[in-house]
């Protein structure tokens, strides 16, 4: 592997690597309620942004596959979209342990938890969905459309609509966002690290997983041949 090829992925083991040791280790805000548990917000809250930027990634492939039939394409939207899926989960497990050590439940209420839940769901048909097409061009057609739908339904779940209605949540139902009241810079130092991080460990494992799919999908071709 070339070092200067794949210089992004040096640079995303550094920043992974710096958040959790750092993330553990290094000094935080004392506050009352969150106390410790302040540190999830290295894991939990970046992934949140991976997820993001790689779902909207997976969506532009699809408006390219529906503006440019190509496998490729297709496969890149899908991988995209896979490695999206997981970053949310795990989004949604450091989420449910925080909120277990500071609101008392694994689970409320709160818009933004459903809301999030609501969207891995809907992200969840996405697979159920290519996986009840055998005909290659009609999923991957269909699999587009339906990839800009669930980014145009999450969007709004995530960002939108929690902020409308009363959210235990920071920056929502009125109450002070992090930046305001707790992300000093001794935070910040660890934080923007720790987004740029996982969000490159995720176009990784995108990039992996695209390369397995055309492997497999060359070994077909030559079966077929």
């Amino acid at each position: 592997m070339s070092i200067k090829r794949n210089w992004w992925k040096v640079l995303a083991v550094v920043l992974v690597l710096y958040t959790v040791v750092a993330g553990l280790l290094a000094p935080v805000p004392r506050l009352d309620i969150l106390n410790e548990s302040i540190r999830n917000l290295y894991f939990h809250v970046p992934m949140w942004f991976g997820m993001t930027i790689i779902l909207t990634t997976s969506v532009v492939y699809s408006i390219r596959y529906l503006h440019t039939p190509t496998a490729r394409l297709d496969t890149l939207a899908h991988e995209s979209a896979k490695t999206g899926i997981v970053m949310g989960l795990l989004g949604l497990a450091t989420g449910s342990l925080w909120a277990r050590y500071t609101w008392g439940a694994w689970w409320t209420s709160d818009p933004r938890l459903n809301g999030a839940a609501i969207a891995m769901l809907i992200y969840g048909a996405y697979i159920v969905l290519r996986s009840s097409f055998t005909d290659e061009q009609q999923r991957a057609r269909i699999s587009a459309v339906y990839n800009i739908f669930a980014f145009a339904a999450a969007i709004p779940l995530l960002f939108v609509l929690p902020r409308l209605t009363n959210s235990l949540h920071p920056g929502a139902g009125g109450n002070p966002g992090f930046s305001n009241y707790d992300l000093d810079s001794n935070m910040r130092m660890v934080f923007y690290p720790a987004v740029i991080g996982w969000t490159l460990i995720g176009f990784w494992i995108t990039q992996v997983s695209s390369r397995l799919e055309f492997l497999k999908q060359k070994i077909y071709e030559k079966q077929l041949a």
